[in-house]
């Protein structure tokens, strides 16, 4: 890593595993230390929130670790792919330990793109999920911007020429293909529909080319003060019609029939 790489990243994820546990309870600790940071996922659980569905049943969430979805959801199960703090349970989104038809909904911020064989999921959620529940997920999306920043910036893989929406399983949160989420519901859609009939594709709405890389995220230091978030807020506002190039990110709204 070259010196301003080494200057850049938090000094609390330096030499982190991330398939340690530890590493969950430490990038816990980096989200709500960085104000920026924290102010995105109160506006990504805002707009989960926004599109929970008005069914009655459990609402989980998986991959909830680093995050704090709980806070403003309580009555969400939380989960992780291991035993760490401040989770319920241990859930592979493979094999959901879940009744037929008795899920609200799956909640999910940047996870998809870390399950293995997606597939295998999107069959677990058809059968847990009752009529009129959803998957609602925010994930990396792929654009022009995004693309460039992903490939170059981003330590995960983002291969939008993967030939299936699989990867070799590797350790629980090292292993991904951050393409994944477009694969399925852009480039594969007809796939989508075909094996899946029971999940309509409600809404995908790419948004959030800046702000997120400004923050840093979990690895790196905060580029911008707290006090410009509004500003950058208002430029991705301007700039919304240009989502399909720009857009790091998206919310997508699945719902079983």
């Amino acid at each position: 890593m070259s010196a301003v790489g080494r200057w850049l990243e938090h000094p609390l994820a330096r030499g982190l595993d991330p398939d340690d546990p530890r590493t969950t309870r430490i990038r816990r600790r980096i989200v709500a230390a960085k104000p920026f940071l924290r102010r995105i996922y109160l506006e990504w659980y805002e707009r989960l929130l926004a599109k929970l569905p008005a069914v009655d049943g459990v609402i989980l969430e998986l991959g909830s670790g680093a995050g704090f979805f709980s806070e403003v959801c309580p009555q969400a199960i939380t989960s992780e792919v291991f035993r760490c703090d401040g989770v319920d349970s241990v859930v592979d989104a493979r094999k959901l330990p879940f009744r037929g038809g008795s899920l609200r909904a799956i909640v999910m911020t940047d996870v998809m793109h870390h399950i293995p064989d997606c597939a295998m999921f999107l069959r677990e959620a058809e059968h847990t999920l009752k009529p009129g529940g959803r998957i609602v997920m925010v994930e990396p999306w792929v654009s022009l911007w995004s693309t460039f920043v992903y490939t170059r910036f981003h330590p995960e893989p983002f291969r939008v020429d993967a030939p299936d929406w699989d990867f070799p399983p590797s350790g629980p949160l090292s292993g991904a293909n951050g393409a994944i989420p477009w694969l399925v519901f852009e480039r594969d859609f007809e796939r989508f529909r075909r094996e899946f009939p029971s999940l309509q594709l409600c809404s995908v709405e790419p948004f959030m080319p800046f702000r997120y890389l400004l923050s840093g995220g979990v690895s790196m230091r905060t580029l911008m003060p707290g006090w410009t978030f509004a500003f950058w807020r208002r430029l991705e506002e301007m700039l919304a019609p240009m989502s399909q190039y720009l857009a790091m990110f998206a919310l997508i709204t699945a719902e079983r029939r």
